[in-house]
């Protein structure tokens, strides 16, 4: 028997991503958030949602771009440390001893140490509430090679992003490989088999 637990934000798993901005001094900025997903395939589209009373919102709105740096397990402490404190008046880099990278392809700053960068070129904003959501063009996703698999894509097992529990507020690592998307469901689909969810 399934219990009722109100209208919250509870769904599983949401992200662990870094927002990067600059602000109007120049200054590179990092904001942890989590209301975040792909929105789009064609074209390339992700979807983040902040809250106006954070730093992170009037400078993407000011510089109408923004990166999202997938950080990896071992950068937990920094992932959490980059959504407690404001970059209004701290310099998160500096405090954490990562490096910002200028992207060429957005006017936004990378996280060098993190495996994988989204740079987004702002398209969409939506005022839902509480949050804003900001759907940006993907124009261009950055990847160490030590994370990519045969095929050059990033392997989600390489890249070792942490999800986060709303319920909870817990970060959890990805566990193991479950079966190939697409393609273990053909057993039961049978001939009727036809690609709807993407």
């Amino acid at each position: 028997m399934k219990r009722s637990l109100g209208a919250k934000t509870l769904i599983y798993p949401t992200p662990v991503w870094i927002v990067g901005t600059y602000d109007r001094q120049e200054k590179p900025n990092g904001m942890t958030a989590s209301w975040g997903g792909i929105c789009c395939s064609d074209p390339p589209c992700v979807a983040v949602s902040l809250r106006k009373s954070t730093h992170s919102f009037a400078n993407l709105l000011d510089r109408q771009a923004f990166t999202i740096n997938v950080p990896s397990q071992k950068h937990v402490k920094v992932a959490d440390y980059f959504g407690l404190v404001s970059g209004h008046d701290t310099d998160k880099f500096a405090a954490t001893g990562l490096t910002p990278v200028r992207s060429q392809v957005v006017d936004a700053p990378y996280v060098q140490e993190f495996p994988l960068v989204l740079e987004c070129r702002l398209v969409h904003v939506f005022e839902l509430g509480l949050h804003t959501q900001f759907v940006g063009e993907v124009l261009d996703v950055k990847a160490e090679e030590g994370v990519l698999d045969g095929k050059g894509m990033p392997d989600m097992l390489k890249v070792q992003p942490m999800i986060f529990s709303p319920g909870n507020q817990v970060y959890y690592g990805v566990g193991s490989t479950l079966g190939q998307g697409f393609s273990i469901g053909k057993e039961i689909a049978g001939d009727q088999s036809k690609i709807e969810s993407i």
